[in-house]
């Protein structure tokens, strides 16, 4: 499972490293896309690691974040529920040019910032 779970770390990173390359490439709603995935990767790898079992074919964070068995901090929740409300709207888009209006640059830039630190304080609790 240590490679299970290190794969899913790996994964998160690199998710969280393309979503600063959007960034800069100016596709704002990929950026929470992208920061989404990669909160949900690092999820998974703490799932694995409490539960030594795969994780579920899932998105929802908040599901992911009980079978980790982890209580996210009252100052990291607030990402944690706007990635979640994202999730779909950006994985699946129905107007795309309202999405690009809602998710600009300062959003973006701001899902960044607060998906870092949520990813900072998840990777402490990976062993």
């Amino acid at each position: 499972m240590d490679e299970v779970r290190s794969n899913w770390i790996k994964s998160s990173d690199y998710d969280i490293k393309t979503a600063s390359a959007l960034l800069k490439s100016r596709c704002y709603v990929y950026v929470i896309f992208m920061c989404h995935l990669s909160v949900e990767k690092a999820l998974k790898a703490l799932v694995v690691q409490e539960t030594k079992e795969a994780p579920p074919k899932t998105h929802d964070l908040g599901r992911l974040t009980d079978l980790a068995g982890i209580v996210v901090p009252e100052h990291y929740r607030a990402i944690a529920t706007h990635l979640k409300e994202a999730s779909v709207p950006t994985r699946y888009p129905e107007d795309m040019s309202k999405l690009v209006k809602y998710y600009n640059k300062g959003a973006a830039e701001r899902y960044l910032v607060e998906t870092k630190g949520l990813l900072k304080w998840l990777r402490a609790r990976i062993k």
